[in-house]
Formats: structure tokens, C-alpha cells, sequence
């Protein structure tokens, strides 16, 4: 007897800046939990997006249940049964627990609200993941992460779903959470709901999972029984063909140790990274990879005071390592020759309707304003056509917002305003995530450039060529934690993929 998939995707091809998945063909079985495995970038979240209608294939086709399907937005993917709950929480911080579980179905004649109904929907929702203690009238933002995260996987299960798009459910939850969770899933499969299940920890794929596909570069590289997919095999998969490291420097070739300008001591951050030390050093390129929600985000931001860590400190080369001192604001950091390239450049890093001059140049105010209080406008101009030279930044004019401008050169015009503070440690997170090849060349050549010129670059990447390509010494980040270092010329991209998943396994840890 021939069963029909409940999702069959036949060709699938789509493309942003550059191609992002090739000719995907896959099929997810009626009650089978299937797992969906890559390195970061492969594309897994952007072919959940398609099915779950947020994107749209520029080629291919899907089938649901039997019928051609083709969401026109997430509301129509929801209408058909698919349901996704991403990393990203899209949940109401102010209001309650119940009306976030409820938002969808609020209402009754006349926009009134039962909230006693509303209660007792709510009480029901959270029942079946074990979470009866939760105060349903407490705001959503007063709960932990783990408890936000199971109330979005909570709304999502209460719908009449064929469908569960799950991406790393269980990063932020302990472990009798992760238990019951487990627990409603298997209930579900037995009712013949499917589940894509996104996430790099082998020990719940061995646990949860029928089968696991792989994805690398965009293209599927295998699907297999998850008996069949060990650790070993998974990171075979996803790092593919390897190239041979470069040959090892004689001692004789060795260059002098690079000057050391601060310490990480045992830095950590509550429910992010824990125990994190290594030194960060002039003239050089320090890379930091690992897996998405591995902590190295975190990390970044805690150095610069973004975050404040809660443990440990950092200590510094001026008053030889003797006094440690923790970055308790982003002004601090600046102060102390620490500057930061964000990795979210429209949220966090521009002020996309302000000119290219202004953000350029936001952070030399001081020195641009007159005694009057007035912005000296031939200065800033001069400021950002040495940068806008030094960058390549093609622009029309300098008064033009910067939200004009692609991807590449907004990048590069959050980096000018860094330069310009010319400051001794430079933080770069993910710097040529979405720009375009010959801007991505261009600031990885500027990396090199910066170190040779004596700073000290530290970069966090996704991408597990470039962080061979930019860096000198490449740490590996897992679970929070600090896995290995790795010379970068001796590297290869299997060892940083089997270090990434080195604190995800409780086998491994135990």
C-alpha cells in the first residue's frame, strides 16, 4: 500500500541576495517527526519559511496533503494546518498569558471579551504540556524564556494542526520540560500529526526523531533512519568535501606571539555562556564559531557591555592584567579602546532614515560640534569621504538615508563609523551576513587589513570557510561554553562542526 506524503516538496529553489536552496526534493510522512539538520546558513529555516507561506518558492512545487500547495501568507499555511514556532518568539510581552494564548480567537460578539472562557481555553492549552502552575493573568514578559517558549509551542498545538514546524524548541528549557514536551510530540505522532523538527542536538533527534535529512549549501544531501544517523555521519554530511589544511609553519617560520590586550576571565552570562576565557591579542584575527544559539552573540555583547555579564570579568594589558573589571554599559566599553559592528545592522546598528554622513559620523559628535552646539557640516563631510574612499561605498550623495543603500554598503558605512573611532579592539558579529559576494570580499579583506595594521579583530561567523579564510586562532562556541581553540591554518571544517555539537550531547558531557 502506497501512503501519500502529508508534504511533498518537488524541486524547490529560492534565491534573496544569492541562491539559498537548489533543488530541494523532500517528503514528510504522515505521523513522522522528522528532523532537519545543517550547518548555519544551509537553508533549513528558509524552506520552513516557504512551506509555512512567509517566502515563496521562485521555483518547484508543494503538495499538502494530496493537493497542490502554495500559501499566499503564514495566515493561509494555518488555515490548511501547518503550524511553525520559530526561535524568535512572536509573543506580546504586555499582555497576559492567557489572551497571548488566546490573541487569535480574543473576541465574541460585539469585540466583547469572556475572560472567564478565556481562562479556562487558556488553563486547557497549558494543561497538555504538564504546565498547569503558570499564573494565566501575569504579562508573558515576566515569564522565563523556557516557560515564553513553551506557551508559543502551547498556542501552536492547541489548533487543529497536521503540520508542527519546531526550530531548536528546546535551547532555552530544562530538562523535565524538555521531557513533557517529548512526551505531547510522540502523543501527536500517534494521532498522525507530522513534525519538521529543527535542531543540532543529537541526543533528542536519537530520542524524538523517525528520520533526518541534511542539508548543505542549500542543496539536500541525504535523508536517512535516525538509527543510521550518528554524530559522525551527521558532520560528514554537513561539512562535505574537505580541503586539506595548509601545511604547519616551522618554529623557525613561526611569527612573534601578538601583543595581548585583554583577558576574558571565566566571563558568563545567566541562561547564555559560562565560563568563557581566552585572551584577545593585537594584530590578529580572532574567529569565534559554532552553532546559532551556541552563545557567541552573547559573548560579543557582554565584552562590549551590551549585556552585563554576571560573572567573571575581562582584565586588561594597561595595568597588567592585575584589576578585573566587568563592561557595565556599551559607553564604558567604547572607553576602554572596545567597539562593537552588530550583527542586526538595520535593528540595532543604523538609523536607516538619517543620512550617510550623520551615521557615519555618530559617534565623533564631539568633535564635529562647535561651542554653539553646532554640527560642523564641512567636517562631517570631510570624516565620510575619507571612509567612503578608504570602504569603496558607492553612494549617490552623502545627505542620501542610509536605508537607501544595498545590504554591502550599509554594512560598510556601519563599519566607517568604527573606524573612525579608531579604537585598539574591534568586535565584528557575522560582518558579511547578507551582502553581496564582492562586498563580503571586500570586508573580509578589510579584516586582514585592520590586524595588520595592529588592532585586534575579533569575528563571529556562521560560515565555517570564512572563519578559516579571515582568522589566525579560531575558538568553537557549544551550548554556552567554550569547546576548543584551533589553529586556523591547521583546521579543517569537520573538526569546527564536531566541536560545535561537543556540549549539545548529554553523552558527550556526562
Amino acid at each position: 500500500m502506497v501512503i501519500t506524503p502529508l508534504l511533498r516538496l518537488k524541486g524547490i529553489s529560492k534565491s534573496f541576495a544569492s541562491p539559498v536552496l537548489h533543488d530541494i526534493h523532500l517528503d514528510i510522512q504522515p505521523g513522522e517527526i522528522h528532523a532537519l539538520m545543517g550547518s548555519n546558513g544551509a537553508g533549513k529555516s528558509t524552506l520552513c519559511n516557504l512551506v509555512a507561506g512567509i517566502h515563496h518558492p521562485d521555483a518547484g512545487s508543494m503538495e499538502f496533503g494530496g493537493h497542490p500547495h502554495a500559501p499566499k501568507s503564514l495566515r493561509d499555511a494555518e488555515r490548511s494546518g501547518i503550524q511553525m514556532v520559530m526561535q524568535e518568539l512572536s509573543l506580546f510581552p504586555t499582555l497576559s498569558v492567557a489572551e497571548n494564548l488566546c490573541f487569535n480567537r480574543l473576541g465574541k460578539r460585539a469585540g466583547l471579551i469572556d475572560h472567564t472562557d478565556l481562562r479556562q481555553r487558556a488553563a486547557a492549552m497549558l494543561a497538555a504540556l504538564g504546565m498547569d502552575d503558570i499564573d494565566l493573568q501575569a504579562p508573558v514578559a515576566e515569564l522565563g524564556v523556557g516557560l515564553q517558549q513553551l506557551v508559543e509551542i502551547a498556542r501552536a498545538i492547541s489548533h487543529d494542526v497536521k503540520l508542527l514546524i519546531l526550530d531548536e524548541p528546546t535551547a532555552s528549557l530544562t530538562d523535565p520540560q524538555i521531557d513533557t514536551l517529548f512526551q505531547r510530540l510522540k502523543a501527536m505522532r500517534e494521532r498522525g500529526v507530522s513534525v519538521i523538527y529543527i535542531s543540532h542536538r543529537m541526543d533528542e533527534i536519537a530520542r524524538i526523531a523517525d528520520r533526518v535529512s541534511v542539508l548543505r549549501d542549500g542543496e539536500r544531501v541525504a535523508t536517512l533512519p535516525v538509527a543510521e544517523a550518528t554524530t559522525d555521519t551527521i558532520v560528514e554530511l554537513m561539512a562535505g568535501a574537505l580541503t586539506a589544511p595548509a601545511a604547519a609553519q616551522t618554529e623557525s617560520e613561526q611569527p612573534a606571539a601578538p601583543q595581548v590586550l585583554i583577558k576574558v576571565d571565566r566571563l558568563g552570562l545567566t541562561g547564555s555562556i559560562q565560563n568563557i576565557s581566552f585572551e584577545i591579542r593585537a594584530g590578529e584575527v580572532l574567529g569565534i564559531g559554532g552553532l546559532i544559539g551556541s552563545g557567541r552573540t552573547e559573548l560579543l555583547r557582554a565584552i562590549f557591555g551590551a549585556d552585563r555579564a554576571d560573572s567573571g570579568a575581562l582584565r586588561f594589558a594597561q595595568d597588567n592584567f592585575q584589576r578585573a573589571q566587568v563592561m557595565r554599559s556599551p559607553r564604558e566599553a567604547i572607553d576602554a579602546g572596545i567597539g562593537l559592528v552588530v550583527e542586526d545592522r538595520k535593528g540595532q546598528g543604523l538609523l536607516l532614515q538619517d543620512s550617510i554622513s550623520s551615521n557615519m559620523c555618530l559617534g565623533k559628535l564631539r568633535e564635529l560640534t562647535h561651542t554653539a552646539g553646532v554640527i560642523s557640516a564641512a567636517d562631517e563631510h570631510a570624516m565620510a569621504s575619507e571612509m567612503r574612499e578608504k570602504l569603496q561605498i558607492k553612494c549617490d550623495a552623502f545627505g542620501q538615508p542610509v536605508a537607501q543603500l544595498s545590504g554591502g554598503n550599509q554594512q560598510k558605512v556601519l563599519i566607517a563609523r568604527w573606524l573612525l573611532n579608531d579604537l585598539p579592539v574591534l568586535l565584528f558579529d557575522e560582518p558579511t551576513r547578507g551582502v553581496d559576494a564582492r562586498a563580503k570580499s571586500s570586508i573580509q579583506s578589510l579584516l586582514g587589513t585592520l590586524a595588520a595594521a595592529g588592532k585586534a579583530v575579533v569575528v563571529v561567523s556562521s560560515e565555517t570557510d570564512e572563519l578559516i579564510k579571515v582568522s589566525d586562532r579560531i575558538l568553537v562556541m557549544s551550548n554556552g561554553r567554550l569547546a576548543c581553540e584551533f589553529n586556523a591554518r591547521e583546521v579543517t571544517e569537520e573538526q569546527l562542526l564536531q566541536a560545535s555539537f561537543k556540549y549539545y550531547s548529554k553523552a558527550r558531557h556526562a
